[in-house]
């Protein structure tokens, strides 16, 4: 489902500017909306010729059901499996066969998420659940902010027909049981749009920019 179009003429070289400021969007309504929200995570994708770049960030519960660092022998086994799915994006993303794209380079990272000033009260949610269920302050968790860890991965595919790229499967739904929706930014040389997927809805037509 598409949230938001923004039709703007973008410059084939101003496109990976254009993806690293996504992320800076996606920290201030986060900061907006004054909770972590647990099942929801952030795709950038920019896509320039025949390259195309996806940045991926989704907090550590989504993945493997906890944000703290891995400290049992069950939590480091779950954080070796889900970096092993995440170093596989094509069969997280499906991308149409017709595109012809392989993967160029994956990263895989664990990252602190990053805590800004005037956070410090914020409460925990999960997403489309009852807050009175899930509202939590993190002394409840014997954890601070630097206790947040999310998941970070980039990705780049080259394809050999990227005007077949009209639509993404996101199967990711399947093989992460915590993950509830993405927010996926999307840059091309026509315009860059914003799109919500979910498990629900796991589908994204990009017929429209390409």
């Amino acid at each position: 489902m598409r949230i938001r179009s923004l039709q703007i003429a973008v410059p084939t070289l101003a496109l990976a500017a254009a993806l690293l400021a996504a992320p800076v969007r996606a920290q201030d309504e986060h900061r907006e909306l004054g909770a972590h929200v647990h099942g929801h995570g952030t795709l950038n994708i920019a896509i320039e010729d025949k390259r195309i770049s996806m940045e991926l960030e989704v907090p550590g519960m989504d993945v493997v059901g906890f944000e703290h660092a891995a400290s049992t022998d069950a939590q480091k086994a779950a954080v070796d499996k889900a970096e092993a799915l995440l170093q596989k994006p094509l069969g997280l993303f499906v991308l149409p066969a017709g595109a012809g794209c392989s993967v160029a380079s994956t990263n895989v990272a664990i990252e602190a998420e990053h805590h800004h000033d005037g956070d410090d009260d914020h409460d925990h949610k999960a997403k489309g659940a009852d807050a009175g269920d899930h509202d939590h302050d993190d002394k409840d968790h014997d954890h601070g902010h630097e206790g947040h860890n999310q998941f970070h991965a980039t990705y780049t595919f080259d394809c050999a027909k990227p005007s077949a790229l009209t639509a993404i499967t996101f199967d990711y739904f399947k093989h992460f049981a915590g993950a509830q929706g993405l927010t996926v930014n999307v840059v091309a040389a026509k315009g860059q749009s914003q799109y919500e997927v979910s498990r629900d809805r796991p589908a994204l037509d990009l017929g429209g920019i390409m």
